[in-house]
């Protein structure tokens, strides 16, 4: 037994040592992230995610974090003897690579992995984290919000990572998978369609899964007592609106409004890009509204307060639709391209609102030149924006990402003429459909089917410190305001 011992002991030693000397040879783990401009510790270098498949198991509790599994499947760019992930808030229960049982440390918001081997270049690499999901915390950070019966997700600009571990850059667009177990009292939807469900007395089971690729600031799960509100949009489009059970009839006259936005959008920009479209109506107050996937997210106030005429709430509601097309179907490159997202979506909602109440476009954008010097010296130019506030990360979506922004889009349609412009859009949106584009694509694309170079009007108009003068409307003067809001109203958009 002493020989035994002894040999024991010595290879215990030996075996200790050499894991002391691996572990001197290797960088302790750091969060990385991709340089982005805005966010330098967002999103991670060496791969490209194909495929996320997220399963969350909901107790009946929204004050109690989620048992989660999230499986990734991502193609390697480069070599990698180690793997970043986006995650925080949560804790780490285990990690696999290719199958294989990984270690793993957490640095900053990263959850660093050492896996079993390193990964060559241009190589299949399948990761699954079981994980909580913590819906508990600050709703000003974002990721779960939690409502009076249940849960809905708010990830924008930076909080997918709050709630699963990801790439978590519109960059990496990829497709999603949504498995959820709650109470058979509880609904479930989530982005895409819904492709299998169970129920026994004691468990419903939901299966959703995106038609189309998706950034992870859009992703959505909605989980509580909900009714879901079944109908058809235009070439048999099919949708869904869900909305707290005791409200159905309330919000009905809103939610029938949702086929003829979608024939209105249509008729301006094309074809409607993915496989289902609905409105989320959530019983939370989150100040915004947010334009998640195939399931854009409002608050319930902004249709039963009665704090806003029927016409803005008309508009806000295409604002969101529009950037199904812009901003989700064709993503932000980086998050200094927002300005593409935001000013088009707010030119869909001024332009429908000129259209269908009689608010004039023209009227609005005088209002958005006068304040627009204000609000460049506020927040930065439209494709040069300020970076946020420490500990607001929100706070990039300033007036001059919206109407600021919508602006520009007006002087570019004042510059090339009308038909140039409406043809323009339509070609933005088809040539980068599931993709993702810079603003300099954008203004390369102005210029060619403008038939001349426009990189001088781009340069002063998303770029410079003080707006330049309006094609056609020399009289047009900006005035400075001292809070750079422009006295603008409660602004509930994202």
């Amino acid at each position: 037994m002493l020989h035994t011992s002894r040999r024991r002991m010595r290879a215990a030693l030996l075996a200790a040592a050499s894991a002391a000397l691996i572990a001197a040879t290797l960088p302790s783990p750091e969060p990385l992230g991709i340089g982005d401009r805005l966010f330098p510790q967002l999103g991670n270098p060496g791969y490209d995610v194909l495929e996320y498949d997220i399963s969350l198991a909901y107790e009946g509790r929204n004050d109690r974090p989620l048992e989660a599994v999230t499986k990734i499947d991502a193609w390697s760019t480069r070599g990698l003897d180690r793997v970043n992930l986006d995650f925080t808030h949560g804790t780490v229960r285990s990690v696999t690579v290719n199958d294989t049982p990984a270690d793993f440390a957490t640095a900053g918001e990263d959850l660093v992995i050492d896996p079993p081997a390193n990964i060559p270049a241009g190589s299949r690499m399948q990761i699954t984290v079981a994980h909580t999901s913590d819906p508990r915390g600050s709703k000003d950070a974002g990721g779960w919000v939690r409502t009076g019966d249940g849960l809905v997700m708010a990830n924008q600009a930076d909080a997918a990572h709050r709630v699963f571990p990801s790439n978590d850059h519109p960059s990496d667009k990829a497709y999603f998978t949504f498995r959820v177990t709650a109470p058979p009292d509880i609904t479930v939807v989530a982005n895409g369609r819904r492709v299998a469900r169970a129920w026994t007395d004691k468990q419903a089971s939901w299966v959703y899964r995106t038609g189309h690729p998706m950034a992870t600031e859009l992703a959505q799960v909605s989980i509580g007592r909900s009714a879901v509100i079944e109908r058809q949009g235009p070439h048999g489009l099919p949708l869904r609106d869900v909305v707290p059970a005791a409200d159905r009839e309330l919000l009905e006259p809103w939610l029938k409004k949702t086929p003829g936005q979608l024939i209105w959008m249509e008729e301006k920009v094309g074809r409607y890009p993915f496989e289902t479209y609905g409105v989320l109506i959530a019983d939370a107050e989150t100040g915004f509204e947010l334009e998640t996937q195939t399931l854009s997210l409002f608050e319930r106030a902004l249709f039963t307060s009665g704090a806003f005429p029927e016409w803005y709430v008309d508009s806000i509601m295409v604002h969101e639709l529009a950037h199904q097309w812009f901003g989700n179907s064709v993503s932000p490159r980086t998050w200094s391209d927002l300005w593409l997202n935001e000013g088009h979506a707010t030119w869909y909602e001024a332009l429908y609102a000129e259209e269908k109440a009689n608010q004039p476009l023209e009227t609005r954008m005088r209002r958005a030149y006068e304040y627009s010097d204000a609000w460049r010296a506020a927040g930065g130019p439209p494709a040069a924006p300020a970076a946020a506030a420490p500990g607001k990360k929100l706070s990039i979506f300033r007036p001059v990402v919206y109407d600021g922004s919508a602006l520009v889009l007006y002087a570019l349609r004042q510059e090339i003429g009308e038909s140039a412009f409406e043809r323009l859009q339509r070609t933005w949106v088809q040539e980068h459909q599931d993709a993702t584009a810079t603003t300099e694509d954008f203004t390369q694309l102005a210029s060619s089917i403008a038939e001349r170079d426009l990189s001088m009007f781009f340069q002063a108009w998303l770029y410079g410190n003080q707006t330049p003068p309006m094609p056609g409307h020399p009289d047009w003067r900006s005035q400075a305001v001292e809070d750079g809001k422009g006295g603008a109203a409660k602004d509930t958009r994202r």
